[in-house]
Protein backbone atom coordinates (compact mmCIF):
# COMPACT_ATOMS: atom_id res chain seq x y z
CA UNK A 1 0.00 0.00 0.00
CA UNK A 2 1.13 3.53 -0.74
CA UNK A 3 1.95 5.26 2.53
CA UNK A 4 0.75 8.56 1.10
CA UNK A 5 -2.72 7.12 0.46
CA UNK A 6 -2.94 5.71 3.99
CA UNK A 7 -1.94 9.06 5.51
CA UNK A 8 -4.48 10.91 3.36
CA UNK A 9 -7.32 8.60 4.40
CA UNK A 10 -6.44 8.65 8.10
CA UNK A 11 -6.19 12.45 8.07
CA UNK A 12 -9.55 12.68 6.30
CA UNK A 13 -11.12 10.42 8.93
CA UNK A 14 -9.74 12.62 11.72
CA UNK A 15 -11.10 15.71 10.00
CA UNK A 16 -14.56 14.12 9.85
CA UNK A 17 -14.46 13.34 13.57
CA UNK A 18 -13.36 16.87 14.44
CA UNK A 19 -16.02 18.43 12.18
CA UNK A 20 -18.87 16.33 13.54
CA UNK A 21 -18.01 16.81 17.21
CA UNK A 22 -17.21 19.66 19.58
CA UNK A 23 -13.79 19.19 21.21
CA UNK A 24 -12.99 21.52 24.12
CA UNK A 25 -10.08 19.65 25.69
CA UNK A 26 -7.44 18.55 26.43
CA UNK A 27 -5.62 21.55 25.04
CA UNK A 28 -3.40 19.82 22.39
CA UNK A 29 -6.40 17.92 21.01
CA UNK A 30 -8.53 21.05 21.10
CA UNK A 31 -5.91 23.00 19.17
CA UNK A 32 -5.69 20.39 16.38
CA UNK A 33 -9.46 19.98 16.26
CA UNK A 34 -10.06 23.72 16.19
CA UNK A 35 -7.58 24.39 13.40
CA UNK A 36 -8.78 21.55 11.17
CA UNK A 37 -12.44 22.26 11.83
CA UNK A 38 -11.90 25.95 11.17
CA UNK A 39 -11.24 25.19 7.51
CA UNK A 40 -12.83 21.88 6.63
CA UNK A 41 -16.10 22.20 8.52
CA UNK A 42 -16.86 25.04 6.12
CA UNK A 43 -15.19 23.44 3.09
CA UNK A 44 -15.59 19.64 3.36
CA UNK A 45 -15.57 19.37 -0.42
CA UNK A 46 -11.83 19.97 -0.44
CA UNK A 47 -11.32 16.76 1.53
CA UNK A 48 -13.75 14.86 -0.69
CA UNK A 49 -11.79 15.97 -3.75
CA UNK A 50 -8.59 14.74 -2.13
CA UNK A 51 -10.10 11.38 -1.18
CA UNK A 52 -11.47 10.76 -4.67
CA UNK A 53 -8.21 11.73 -6.35
CA UNK A 54 -5.98 9.71 -4.00
CA UNK A 55 -8.24 6.64 -4.17
CA UNK A 56 -8.31 6.76 -7.97
CA UNK A 57 -4.52 7.08 -8.02
CA UNK A 58 -4.10 4.16 -5.63
CA UNK A 59 -6.21 1.91 -7.88
CA UNK A 60 -4.46 3.15 -11.02
CA UNK A 61 -1.05 2.28 -9.58
CA UNK A 62 -2.15 -1.13 -8.36
CA UNK A 63 -1.77 -0.31 -4.67
CA UNK A 64 -5.10 -1.88 -3.65
CA UNK A 65 -4.42 -5.60 -3.47
CA UNK A 66 -4.67 -6.93 0.10
CA UNK A 67 -7.43 -7.08 2.68
CA UNK A 68 -5.71 -4.29 4.58
CA UNK A 69 -5.73 -2.16 1.44
CA UNK A 70 -9.46 -2.67 1.01
CA UNK A 71 -10.03 -1.75 4.65
CA UNK A 72 -8.36 1.58 3.94
CA UNK A 73 -10.61 2.05 0.91
CA UNK A 74 -13.59 1.30 3.17
CA UNK A 75 -12.35 3.93 5.63
CA UNK A 76 -12.04 6.38 2.73
CA UNK A 77 -15.65 5.66 1.73
CA UNK A 78 -16.85 6.09 5.32
CA UNK A 79 -14.94 9.35 5.59
CA UNK A 80 -16.49 10.60 2.36
CA UNK A 81 -19.93 9.75 3.74
CA UNK A 82 -19.12 11.66 6.92
CA UNK A 83 -18.03 14.66 4.88
CA UNK A 84 -21.35 14.58 3.05
CA UNK A 85 -23.04 14.82 6.45
CA UNK A 86 -20.82 17.81 7.29
CA UNK A 87 -21.76 19.46 3.99
CA UNK A 88 -25.49 18.82 4.45
CA UNK A 89 -25.39 20.44 7.88
CA UNK A 90 -23.82 23.51 6.30
CA UNK A 91 -26.59 23.57 3.68
CA UNK A 92 -29.24 23.49 6.40
CA UNK A 93 -28.16 26.96 7.51
CA UNK A 94 -30.31 28.53 4.78
CA UNK A 95 -33.58 27.17 6.18
CA UNK A 96 -32.53 27.88 9.78
CA UNK A 97 -31.70 31.51 8.99
CA UNK A 98 -34.95 32.02 7.07
CA UNK A 99 -36.97 30.57 9.95
CA UNK A 100 -35.18 32.80 12.47
CA UNK A 101 -35.94 35.88 10.36
CA UNK A 102 -39.57 34.93 9.86
CA UNK A 103 -40.10 34.25 13.57
CA UNK A 104 -38.55 37.55 14.67
CA UNK A 105 -39.55 39.91 11.86
CA UNK A 106 -42.61 38.37 10.25
CA UNK A 107 -43.43 35.64 7.76
CA UNK A 108 -41.78 36.08 4.40
CA UNK A 109 -38.86 38.18 5.64
CA UNK A 110 -36.34 35.45 4.90
CA UNK A 111 -35.99 34.92 1.15
CA UNK A 112 -34.87 31.85 -0.78
CA UNK A 113 -31.79 32.37 -2.91
CA UNK A 114 -29.65 30.13 -5.05
CA UNK A 115 -26.20 29.66 -3.51
CA UNK A 116 -23.18 30.59 -5.68
CA UNK A 117 -22.16 26.97 -6.33
CA UNK A 118 -19.10 27.66 -8.45
CA UNK A 119 -17.62 29.99 -5.85
CA UNK A 120 -18.42 27.66 -2.93
CA UNK A 121 -17.22 24.45 -4.59
CA UNK A 122 -14.27 25.76 -6.60
CA UNK A 123 -13.16 29.13 -5.20
CA UNK A 124 -14.04 29.27 -1.49
CA UNK A 125 -10.79 31.03 -0.59
CA UNK A 126 -11.13 33.86 -3.10
CA UNK A 127 -13.01 36.57 -1.24
CA UNK A 128 -12.33 39.61 -3.41
CA UNK A 129 -14.60 41.04 -6.08
CA UNK A 130 -13.53 42.96 -9.14
CA UNK A 131 -16.23 45.57 -8.63
CA UNK A 132 -15.13 46.37 -5.07
CA UNK A 133 -12.24 48.64 -4.10
CA UNK A 134 -10.49 48.46 -0.75
CA UNK A 135 -9.05 51.71 0.60
CA UNK A 136 -6.58 50.47 3.19
CA UNK A 137 -5.02 51.82 6.37
CA UNK A 138 -6.94 55.01 7.03
CA UNK A 139 -6.27 56.47 10.47
CA UNK A 140 -9.13 57.09 12.89
CA UNK A 141 -7.15 57.61 16.12
CA UNK A 142 -3.78 58.14 17.76
CA UNK A 143 -2.76 54.52 18.39
CA UNK A 144 -0.79 53.91 15.20
CA UNK A 145 -1.55 50.72 13.29
CA UNK A 146 -4.06 49.61 15.94
CA UNK A 147 -6.15 52.65 15.01
CA UNK A 148 -6.29 51.97 11.27
CA UNK A 149 -9.32 50.95 9.25
CA UNK A 150 -10.12 49.82 5.72
CA UNK A 151 -13.04 51.03 3.61
CA UNK A 152 -14.67 48.78 1.01
CA UNK A 153 -16.86 50.43 -1.62
CA UNK A 154 -18.16 49.79 -5.11
CA UNK A 155 -15.78 51.08 -7.76
CA UNK A 156 -18.56 53.11 -9.39
CA UNK A 157 -19.14 54.96 -6.09
CA UNK A 158 -22.94 54.91 -6.13
CA UNK A 159 -24.42 57.43 -3.71
CA UNK A 160 -26.81 56.87 -0.83
CA UNK A 161 -25.51 53.56 0.48
CA UNK A 162 -25.83 52.33 4.07
CA UNK A 163 -22.78 51.67 6.28
CA UNK A 164 -21.54 48.43 7.82
CA UNK A 165 -18.75 48.55 10.43
CA UNK A 166 -17.05 45.28 11.33
CA UNK A 167 -14.71 44.43 14.23
CA UNK A 168 -12.48 41.37 14.07
CA UNK A 169 -12.20 38.73 16.77
CA UNK A 170 -9.12 37.30 18.47
CA UNK A 171 -9.74 37.12 22.23
CA UNK A 172 -8.99 40.85 22.45
CA UNK A 173 -5.28 40.04 22.24
CA UNK A 174 -4.77 39.27 18.55
CA UNK A 175 -6.36 39.62 15.12
CA UNK A 176 -6.44 42.27 12.43
CA UNK A 177 -8.95 44.04 10.27
CA UNK A 178 -8.56 42.34 6.89
CA UNK A 179 -9.05 38.69 7.87
CA UNK A 180 -12.63 38.03 9.01
CA UNK A 181 -16.10 38.30 7.47
CA UNK A 182 -14.54 39.38 4.16
CA UNK A 183 -17.19 37.57 2.06
CA UNK A 184 -19.80 39.69 3.89
CA UNK A 185 -17.90 42.95 3.39
CA UNK A 186 -17.30 42.32 -0.30
CA UNK A 187 -20.90 41.18 -0.96
CA UNK A 188 -22.40 44.28 0.62
CA UNK A 189 -19.85 46.65 -0.88
CA UNK A 190 -20.62 45.14 -4.29
CA UNK A 191 -24.24 46.19 -3.74
CA UNK A 192 -23.48 49.80 -2.88
CA UNK A 193 -22.80 49.62 0.86
CA UNK A 194 -19.86 51.39 2.44
CA UNK A 195 -18.13 48.77 4.58
CA UNK A 196 -15.53 49.56 7.24
CA UNK A 197 -13.25 47.02 8.91
CA UNK A 198 -11.12 48.32 11.76
CA UNK A 199 -8.22 47.39 13.99
CA UNK A 200 -8.42 48.34 17.67
CA UNK A 201 -6.10 48.36 20.67
CA UNK A 202 -5.41 44.94 22.19
CA UNK A 203 -4.56 43.28 25.47
CA UNK A 204 -2.38 43.15 27.49
CA UNK A 205 -1.28 46.73 26.84
CA UNK A 206 -4.92 47.86 26.75
CA UNK A 207 -8.14 46.63 28.28
CA UNK A 208 -11.77 47.61 28.68
CA UNK A 209 -12.96 50.29 28.01
CA UNK A 210 -10.12 51.05 25.55
CA UNK A 211 -11.51 48.63 22.95
CA UNK A 212 -14.99 50.12 23.23
CA UNK A 213 -13.62 53.66 23.00
CA UNK A 214 -11.93 52.64 19.75
CA UNK A 215 -15.21 51.17 18.50
CA UNK A 216 -16.93 54.46 19.22
CA UNK A 217 -14.19 56.34 17.38
CA UNK A 218 -14.74 54.13 14.33
CA UNK A 219 -18.48 54.79 14.40
CA UNK A 220 -17.87 58.53 14.71
CA UNK A 221 -15.32 58.38 11.86
CA UNK A 222 -17.76 56.51 9.64
CA UNK A 223 -20.53 59.02 10.27
CA UNK A 224 -18.17 61.87 9.38
CA UNK A 225 -16.23 60.38 6.46
CA UNK A 226 -18.20 57.54 4.84
CA UNK A 227 -20.06 60.04 2.62
CA UNK A 228 -16.72 60.57 0.86
CA UNK A 229 -17.05 57.00 -0.45
CA UNK A 230 -20.73 57.15 -1.38
CA UNK A 231 -22.67 56.78 1.87
CA UNK A 232 -25.82 58.74 2.49
CA UNK A 233 -25.04 61.48 5.07
CA UNK A 234 -28.06 60.19 6.99
CA UNK A 235 -27.18 56.56 6.27
CA UNK A 236 -28.17 53.66 8.45
CA UNK A 237 -25.14 52.42 10.39
CA UNK A 238 -24.93 48.70 11.10
CA UNK A 239 -22.25 47.53 13.51
CA UNK A 240 -21.04 43.94 13.42
CA UNK A 241 -18.29 41.79 14.84
CA UNK A 242 -16.87 38.29 15.02
CA UNK A 243 -16.12 36.59 18.36
CA UNK A 244 -14.60 39.32 20.58
CA UNK A 245 -15.62 41.77 17.88
CA UNK A 246 -19.20 40.65 18.43
CA UNK A 247 -18.80 41.63 22.09
CA UNK A 248 -17.55 45.05 20.99
CA UNK A 249 -20.41 45.48 18.54
CA UNK A 250 -23.01 44.59 21.18
CA UNK A 251 -21.47 46.96 23.75
CA UNK A 252 -21.32 49.77 21.21
CA UNK A 253 -24.96 49.24 20.21
CA UNK A 254 -26.10 49.26 23.84
CA UNK A 255 -24.16 52.37 24.94
CA UNK A 256 -25.09 54.99 22.30
CA UNK A 257 -23.58 58.43 22.83
CA UNK A 258 -22.39 57.52 26.34
CA UNK A 259 -19.81 60.25 27.15
CA UNK A 260 -17.89 57.96 29.51
CA UNK A 261 -16.83 55.95 26.43
CA UNK A 262 -16.21 59.00 24.25
CA UNK A 263 -13.37 60.95 25.88
CA UNK A 264 -12.57 63.96 23.77
CA UNK A 265 -15.39 63.31 21.29
CA UNK A 266 -18.37 63.42 23.60
CA UNK A 267 -20.54 65.28 21.07
CA UNK A 268 -20.07 62.72 18.30
CA UNK A 269 -23.06 60.58 17.32
CA UNK A 270 -22.13 56.97 18.08
CA UNK A 271 -25.60 55.49 17.89
CA UNK A 272 -26.17 52.61 15.47
CA UNK A 273 -29.17 51.43 13.51
CA UNK A 274 -28.71 47.70 14.19
CA UNK A 275 -26.15 45.23 15.51
CA UNK A 276 -24.89 41.89 14.16
CA UNK A 277 -22.89 39.40 16.25
CA UNK A 278 -21.22 36.44 14.53
CA UNK A 279 -19.99 33.61 16.79
CA UNK A 280 -19.71 36.30 19.44
CA UNK A 281 -18.61 36.08 23.04
CA UNK A 282 -21.37 38.08 24.73
CA UNK A 283 -20.57 37.81 28.42
CA UNK A 284 -18.40 39.77 30.85
CA UNK A 285 -14.92 41.01 30.00
CA UNK A 286 -11.83 39.38 31.55
CA UNK A 287 -11.98 41.47 34.72
CA UNK A 288 -15.46 40.12 35.51
CA UNK A 289 -17.00 43.58 35.78
CA UNK A 290 -20.78 43.11 35.29
CA UNK A 291 -20.91 46.42 33.43
CA UNK A 292 -18.84 44.85 30.64
CA UNK A 293 -21.52 42.29 29.81
CA UNK A 294 -24.05 43.21 27.11
CA UNK A 295 -26.61 41.20 29.09
CA UNK A 296 -26.46 43.81 31.86
CA UNK A 297 -26.73 46.74 29.46
CA UNK A 298 -29.95 45.83 27.65
CA UNK A 299 -32.37 48.71 27.31
CA UNK A 300 -35.84 49.35 25.95
CA UNK A 301 -34.50 51.46 23.09
CA UNK A 302 -31.85 48.96 22.01
CA UNK A 303 -31.54 48.68 18.22
CA UNK A 304 -32.52 45.49 16.38
CA UNK A 305 -30.03 42.64 16.81
CA UNK A 306 -29.09 39.69 14.62
CA UNK A 307 -27.09 37.07 16.52
CA UNK A 308 -25.73 33.99 14.75
CA UNK A 309 -23.95 31.20 16.61
CA UNK A 310 -22.86 27.64 15.94
CA UNK A 311 -24.34 24.82 17.99
CA UNK A 312 -20.88 23.17 18.00
CA UNK A 313 -18.89 26.31 18.87
CA UNK A 314 -15.91 25.00 20.81
CA UNK A 315 -14.93 28.37 22.27
CA UNK A 316 -18.28 29.92 23.23
CA UNK A 317 -21.12 27.67 24.33
CA UNK A 318 -24.62 28.46 23.11
CA UNK A 319 -25.78 29.46 26.61
CA UNK A 320 -23.72 32.62 26.15
CA UNK A 321 -25.53 34.16 23.15
CA UNK A 322 -28.87 32.75 24.30
CA UNK A 323 -28.56 34.76 27.53
CA UNK A 324 -28.29 38.02 25.59
CA UNK A 325 -31.15 37.03 23.29
CA UNK A 326 -33.37 36.34 26.30
CA UNK A 327 -32.38 39.58 28.02
CA UNK A 328 -32.97 41.69 24.93
CA UNK A 329 -36.33 40.11 24.17
CA UNK A 330 -37.48 40.75 27.73
CA UNK A 331 -36.65 44.48 27.64
CA UNK A 332 -36.09 45.84 24.15
CA UNK A 333 -38.90 47.08 21.92
CA UNK A 334 -36.82 46.10 18.87
CA UNK A 335 -36.74 42.58 17.44
CA UNK A 336 -33.93 40.10 18.00
CA UNK A 337 -33.10 37.52 15.34
CA UNK A 338 -31.26 34.50 16.72
CA UNK A 339 -29.97 31.87 14.29
CA UNK A 340 -28.32 28.85 15.89
CA UNK A 341 -26.51 27.24 12.99
CA UNK A 342 -26.47 23.42 12.91
CA UNK A 343 -23.00 21.92 12.86
CA UNK A 344 -21.26 25.28 12.92
CA UNK A 345 -18.02 25.68 14.86
CA UNK A 346 -16.37 28.93 15.91
CA UNK A 347 -15.23 31.34 13.16
CA UNK A 348 -17.63 30.19 10.45
CA UNK A 349 -17.31 33.57 8.70
CA UNK A 350 -13.96 33.16 6.96
CA UNK A 351 -14.79 31.54 3.62
CA UNK A 352 -17.43 31.28 0.92
CA UNK A 353 -19.23 28.27 2.37
CA UNK A 354 -22.85 27.18 2.09
CA UNK A 355 -23.29 28.20 5.72
CA UNK A 356 -21.82 31.68 5.54
CA UNK A 357 -23.33 32.49 2.15
CA UNK A 358 -26.76 31.59 3.57
CA UNK A 359 -26.09 33.77 6.61
CA UNK A 360 -25.03 36.68 4.41
CA UNK A 361 -28.33 36.29 2.55
CA UNK A 362 -30.05 36.49 5.93
CA UNK A 363 -28.07 39.59 6.92
CA UNK A 364 -29.19 41.26 3.70
CA UNK A 365 -32.82 40.38 4.47
CA UNK A 366 -32.38 41.64 8.04
CA UNK A 367 -30.86 44.91 6.80
CA UNK A 368 -33.65 45.35 4.24
CA UNK A 369 -36.26 44.92 6.99
CA UNK A 370 -34.50 47.36 9.31
CA UNK A 371 -34.15 49.91 6.50
CA UNK A 372 -37.84 49.58 5.63
CA UNK A 373 -38.76 50.30 9.23
CA UNK A 374 -36.49 53.33 9.25
CA UNK A 375 -38.16 54.70 6.12
CA UNK A 376 -41.60 54.11 7.62
CA UNK A 377 -40.85 56.28 10.67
Amino acid sequence: MAVGYLVTVVLAALIVVFCLTCVRGPKPLFYVSYRLGLVFNEMPFLVIYSLVASTALAFAEGDIATVADWLVVALAAASAAGLVVVARRGMRAASVVRLALDEALGAGTGTRRRPPLARILLRPFFRRRGDVRRVADLSYGEAGRRNLLDVYHHRSRPEGGPILIHFHGGHYDQGRKNTQALPLLHRLAGQGWICVSANYRLRPAFSHPDHLIDAKKVIAWAREHAKEYGADPRAAVFVSGSSAGGHMAALAALTPNDPSYQPGFEEADTSVTAAIALNGYLGTYFDGDPATSPVNLVRADAPPFLIAHGDLDELVETDNPRALVTALRSVSTSPVVYAELPGAHHAFDLFHSFRFEALIDGIEDFAAWVSSQERAV
